[in-house]
């Protein structure tokens, strides 16, 4: 997740056909230029992915047309580099443990971060302008860069159960979402055209899906929008080098930082009376202040397509690094295979890791919110048909312009590959142990 910038303007509509702006009033959130002199670069985001880039391979390395956005570093296909969100993922426990960058180092490669060179900015985890970048994050940006920018392949994923929560004051007389009609309803919205807004496909969807589910429309609410510049990803202030992505929740306390809630203070100003937030991920965090309850939970449904929240969270590349450098691709997925099949063996230890990045209240809030998830990558079709819920969600409400096929955009035959030679080296291992020359297990 990453924090609004700038002083957010609410612009109050009726959500009915086109958006229509009325009188605009402060939110009262701190200015972004305040923001990042007290954070630095530690403010970045790890929640990062989305824009407008050209689609080929060489234009694709290159600066975004327009305005320059989207700087990456020289290409080196002695270097793979990886980003993630700070959500529940094999790549995020990986970052801890350095399994992934051990593998490749026995292979002659550098795996690092991605900004870790600080030629290259935030943009590449929005729009994958970096060809030897691998993704492993929230699903909504990398759906925007398949269908808008550039073609990617799917490689995996990985299925949460977040769904969605409304919101409302503590104190106030709303008990159903049926108490809502006529009433206000926060929703944010990003001014940047480079990149994705995630976070609010993310709010629209949940809204939809629990005004749906009690009978109700946006057109029985009030949908109050808040502006904000979200212009922070190549401000040089926000480029100092980042070893891991931990290192930006190190220096503050991220859980508890309204920087990361912004339309809380709206909620308990009395700006609007309900906002869309996370089930469990922020949920409880919010609760625990004693100024906001829940009145809907889209994670206590029994339908899994009305818990898609940018979820789930998948694994992508690009189809120049597939189709000219697959075993870099098969390398990563053999990692996550492990680190993913080390977590579920381990939740408790995989939850203290994950502690340190996501916004689950603490450890154990953890573990109970990641104990039923398989932490190894698939591409199962509930996964898919997840993907497909959220894609045809943006495509609908023009948050993509193109359409494609989510079938086609998996490549199954790199987890296949990855998983088939894990079983081959566990293999030769275990026969070596017993045998006096190690056999090989031929798969295929």
């Amino acid at each position: 997740m990453l924090p609004f910038g700038r002083s957010i303007r609410a612009l109050k509509f009726t959500f009915a056909g086109p958006i229509m702006d009325s009188k605009s009033q402060d939110s009262g959130l701190s200015s972004r230029r305040n923001f990042i002199s007290t954070v630095a670069a530690a403010a970045g985001g790890l929640a990062a992915v989305g824009g407008a880039l050209a689609s080929t391979a060489a234009q694709a390395q290159q600066p975004s047309t327009g305005a320059g956005k989207g700087k990456a570093v020289a290409l080196n296909w002695k270097e793979v580099y990886f980003t993630n969100c700070p959500m529940v993922s094999a790549n995020n426990i990986d970052q801890e443990l350095g399994w992934c960058k051990t593998d490749f180092k026995a292979k002659g490669i550098d795996y690092s971060y991605f900004r870790s060179r600080r030629e290259t900015d935030w943009y590449p985890h929005y729009i994958h302008n970096l060809d030897n970048l691998i993704r492993f994050g929230g699903l909504y940006p990398p759906i925007h860069v398949n269908a808008d920018i550039r073609r990617t392949r799917l490689l995996g994923a990985t299925w949460v159960y977040e769904g969605g929560c409304m919101a409302v004051r503590a104190g106030a007389p709303l008990f159903r979402m049926k108490d809502l009609k006529g009433k206000k309803i926060g929703l944010s919205k990003s001014l940047n055209t480079i990149k994705n807004d995630w976070w609010r496909i993310q709010e629209h969807m949940g809204i939809e899906s629990m005004l749906m589910l009690n009978d109700m429309t946006m057109k029985d609410v009030q949908i109050v929008e808040f502006p904000y510049p979200d212009d922070w990803y190549d401000d040089p202030k926000m480029l100092a080098p980042l070893i891991n992505p931990t290192d930006l929740w190190a220096t503050r306390d991220h859980k508890r930082d309204l920087a990361f809630r912004p339309l809380e203070t709206a909620l308990l100003e009395g700006k609007v009376d309900a906002i869309y937030t996370q089930s469990k991920v922020f949920q409880h965090l919010q609760e625990d202040t004693g100024k906001i309850r829940m009145i809907e939970d889209l994670s206590r449904y029994p339908d899994w397509k009305m818990q898609v929240a940018n979820t789930p969270a998948v694994i992508t590349c690009t189809d120049v690094m597939a189709n000219e450098h697959p075993e870099l691709v098969v390398t990563y997925m053999k990692s996550m295979i492990k680190v993913g099949r080390w977590a579920n063996e381990f939740k408790r230890a995989a939850a203290v890791i994950l502690d340190r990045q996501t916004f689950y209240r603490d450890a154990e809030d953890t573990y109970q919110g990641i104990k039923d998830v398989d932490m190894v990558p698939n591409l199962s079709p509930q996964n898919l048909a997840c993907i497909e819920t959220g894609k045809d969600f943006m495509l609908k409400k023009g948050y993509i312009k193109n359409d494609f096929d989510v079938q086609k955009w998996a490549a199954p035959q790199f987890l296949e590959q990855a998983a088939k030679e894990l079983i081959e080296e566990q293999w030769k291992k275990k026969s070596g142990e017993k045998l006096p020359t190690g056999t090989l297990l031929r798969l295929g």
